[in-house]
């Protein structure tokens, strides 16, 4: 049998695997929903999410706006609708950015060990000392407020909790029978690493990394919310609650459909997690 239809036929065990659990159903279904959304953005939302109508501010969900306007008179359901886009390439960039660094930081720290393990730990140590939310909002303050200001801010303070884990398997595995074979028929270095060590690594920090999705939204709210996020007057979730705060014992749904999005895409991530846990992780099998 090829490689190219083993690479097939696992393939589709996996994704059968993925329908068969009811945690990885539903939340893959509300992320390729959202995904969808946000996507699909200029052709689902019913008006410009920056058209500013003051005759029709704070106006009541009605026919003409399902989800009301808020204090510009812009509709908050287009608004919500775009609002996704921002938050998704957030959560997109963390993602590539902290997960490679601190997989990387950990498999040099468990293969190698000795000095380079004490150095690339205790720098490990002092990131995860501090607070990583307020070291976020801290490194964008610095930085100043911005989609991939705030990104690095994120991912800069995340990746740590990745080198811990992938140093404790790479130093379980370098003890390992098959890699010292591996070694024995030429095999060395950088290609040892990526070709033995990052495939039995990579489970474990996809497992985390999809467990961290919602927490990265929740701190991009964060962001958002206090400011420090993409400008006005682009849509982002964080940003309309803090606007929706101001009038939210008299018009609540200004603060609360930006809060109901936060909360389903939290959500959908950690059932997908949920349910990668139990396919990719032995243990839960």
């Amino acid at each position: 049998m090829s490689a190219i239809e083993q690479a097939r036929i696992g393939g589709m065990s996996f994704g059968w695997r993925m329908l068969r659990s009811p945690s990885a159903a539903s939340g893959g279904g509300i992320v390729i929903f959202i995904l969808a959304i946000a996507l699909l953005a200029p052709f689902v939302a019913p008006y410009d999410p920056n058209l500013q109508e003051t005759a029709n501010r704070l106006m009541a969900p009605s026919a003409a706006h399902w989800l009301g306007t808020d204090g510009f008179g812009r509709d908050i359901l287009s608004r919500l609708i775009y609002g996704a886009r921002p938050t998704l390439l957030l959560v997109l960039i963390v993602a590539l950015l902290m997960a490679p660094l601190g997989i990387a930081v950990g498999m040099l720290a468990g293969f190698f060990g000795g000095a380079t393990e004490r150095i690339l730990m205790r720098i490990t140590d002092i990131v995860m000392s501090f607070p990583r939310l307020l070291l976020s909002f801290a490194f964008v303050a610095i930085l100043g407020p911005g989609l991939i200001n705030g990104a690095l801010a994120l991912a800069l303070t995340s990746w740590p909790a990745y080198a811990r884990q992938a140093r404790v398997e790479t130093g379980a595995l370098r003890q390992s029978d098959f890699l010292a074979a591996a070694e024995m028929v030429g095999i060395r270095g950088a290609r040892l690493l990526w070709g033995h060590v990052l495939p039995l690594v990579l489970p474990s920090a996809v497992i985390r990394l999809a467990l961290d999705l919602s927490g990265i939204i929740l701190a991009a709210a964060g962001l958002g919310f206090l400011g420090l996020g993409v400008r006005p007057p682009t849509a982002e979730w964080g940003s309309m609650v803090a606007e929706g705060t101001q009038v939210i014992f008299d018009q609540w749904w200004v603060a609360a459909a930006p809060g109901l999005a936060i909360l389903v895409a939290s959500l959908g991530f950690n059932l997908l997690a949920d349910g990668l846990r139990d396919i990719l992780d032995p243990r839960h099998a």
